[in-house]
């Protein structure tokens, strides 16, 4: 048992000082502050003096064995560890394949994501990557998310980039309808994670699926759509037609839009609130091509920049409230990730603790300390192992 008093609680939407109390891996209750208490042999009792407390993050785009490859086999990224989530606060994530599903493969995939759970955090995956033929694990997309526990549908598969295989609309449509059958069958997301290139044809392929097609709009959730100013375009017209689009934290450099500006774009504009998400992209490349196609520069991904990016939307004067639900509730509302994103009584007890400049201070993931004092208190296993 953990009693958390005093807290400055944003669930995400503000609740003013409360007390929460924690029973396990879940939030117990929520009360005014001062109405909960016992005596101390029954559990930790923590006064944050009125910090602010928000939902654990959730982030849609890990490469949780790692991305790259794209500049030889010694450019593998290697696999993401906990700490680099958890110190972010991101308390939820979902793995995805990138463009190399032939040295990385489903197994390790499914495999590093159940790791992270015994570690301590909630993690789902996607099963597939860039290619098609989707690369499952059991063969067939709708075994894959009917039989295996974390997969909640298909990604990252790419479209409009020259790594992409090029599918052709019906192979990405009969994609897509596995993906929503197979949410429909078991309760899952069913969702169709669309990685996005800087071609040219953008996201037609969605809007024809749209017109064409009886797939509901929230099967697509196109991802990285800031790279280029045109597909923020885009991505609005299809968020107003249903569809959620996500935005990655990461330098968009001089053709691309800054996931800040994207945000401040929605509120201002009044855009639909929920169909909105922000991912990280952590432990993926992040390359920078030519006309040719050939790779002039690699960066990596970095959860933290989600934590940036909040910081940043504070900065500039946003309200905390207003901009949590693109981190943290739109994102488990679309991959019905029940109890997540949100704090409310009953749900996950993952929590993050802001400190006097917006940043991470404590982490709470499956009501157990990750981060203390803007300290790592648990690792990965192998996170301290000698090199």
């Amino acid at each position: 048992m953990l009693l958390l008093k005093n807290a400055r609680l944003f669930a995400p939407a503000a609740r003013g000082v409360v007390d929460v109390l924690v029973a396990g891996e879940r939030v117990e209750a929520i009360e005014p502050a001062g109405a909960l208490s016992w005596p101390a042999a029954l559990g930790d009792v923590v006064d944050l003096q009125g910090a602010r407390v928000v939902p654990g993050l959730v982030d849609a785009h890990v490469h949780v064995t790692g991305g790259g490859g794209e500049c030889g086999l010694h450019t593998r990224v290697p696999r993401i560890v906990l700490s680099a989530l958890t110190r972010a606060g991101v308390t939820s994530c979902v793995g995805t394949l990138g463009t190399d599903v032939t040295t990385r493969t489903m197994r390790e995939l499914v495999a590093t994501t159940l790791g992270l759970r015994a570690e301590g955090l909630g993690a789902w995956c996607w099963t597939g990557g860039y290619a098609v033929p989707v690369q499952t694990l059991t063969g067939a997309v709708r075994d894959d998310i009917t039989f295996v526990d974390p997969v909640i549908g298909v990604g990252e598969l790419a479209v409009s980039d020259h790594r992409s295989s090029q599918p052709t609309f019906d192979e990405l449509v009969r994609i897509a309808a596995d993906c929503h059958v197979g949410g429909l069958m078991t309760g899952k997301a069913g969702v169709l994670h669309l990685h996005l290139g800087d071609g040219a044809r953008g996201l037609s392929m969605v809007r024809r699926a749209l017109e064409e097609t009886e797939l509901p709009a929230r099967t697509f959730h196109p991802t990285h759509v800031n790279r280029q100013r045109f597909l923020v375009d885009e991505a609005i017209a299809l968020a107003r037609r249903g569809c959620v689009v996500d935005v990655t934290a990461f330098d968009p450099g001089d053709e691309g839009v800054a996931v800040e500006d994207v945000v401040g774009r929605w509120l201002d504009e009044g855009l639909p609130a929920e169909r909105l998400t922000v991912s990280s992209d952590g432990a993926g490349c992040l390359p920078t091509f030519n006309e040719q196609g050939e790779l002039v520069h690699m960066d990596i991904g970095r959860p933290d920049t989600l934590t940036k990016a909040l910081q940043e939307l504070l900065r500039r004067g946003r309200a905390l409230s207003d901009v949590l639900p693109f981190f943290t509730s739109n994102v488990a509302r679309l991959l019905r990730l029940t109890g997540r994103g949100v704090v409310v009584a009953g749900g996950s007890a993952d929590l993050v603790i802001l400190g006097d400049d917006d940043g991470v201070r404590d982490v709470l993931a499956r009501g157990r300390w990750m981060v203390r004092g803007g300290e790592v208190v648990v690792r990965g296993t192998f996170e301290t192992a000698a090199s």
